[in-house]
């Protein structure tokens, strides 16, 4: 593992009717979901990574603190830039911004974890 302060992710998607607040129940209305913001954030942090993990590594989520600005329509693109802002150990914290072709659009605080894939996929598939 070789992650450092100050690396990058990006992802960019766009915005379908099915990720509206509307269809996946977290509002009513035909404006992109924070749940699906959320998760476009986590990619891009989890771009960040990619190049300093090793073998078995992966990492998972364990926090995101997340304000969402601004609504997006379907049909427009949405980029989330994802920045590597402190490691310790196995704790790697990000700042993560989102834009639309309007501008900013959220802004959030993340937390992911370095764990190897194996055991812990074990030690889910042990909960009973």
């Amino acid at each position: 593992m070789t992650l450092t302060i100050g690396m990058t992710g990006t992802a960019t998607r766009i915005v379908k009717e099915e990720e509206t607040a509307k269809v996946v129940k977290s509002g009513s209305l035909p404006v992109l979901a924070t749940p699906v913001l959320s998760a476009l954030m986590e990619e891009a942090a989890c771009d960040a990574l990619k190049d300093g993990l090793t073998g078995d590594e992966t990492t998972v989520g364990g926090f995101i603190g997340l304000t969402h600005k601004a609504p997006t329509l379907p049909g427009k693109r949405i980029t989330a830039t994802a920045t590597v802002t402190d490691v310790k150990g196995k704790k790697i914290s990000f700042h993560i911004t989102a834009h639309d072709e309007a501008g900013e659009i959220g802004e959030a605080e993340h937390t992911r974890f370095v764990v190897l894939a194996g055991p812990f996929m074990d030690k889910a598939k042990a909960r009973k």
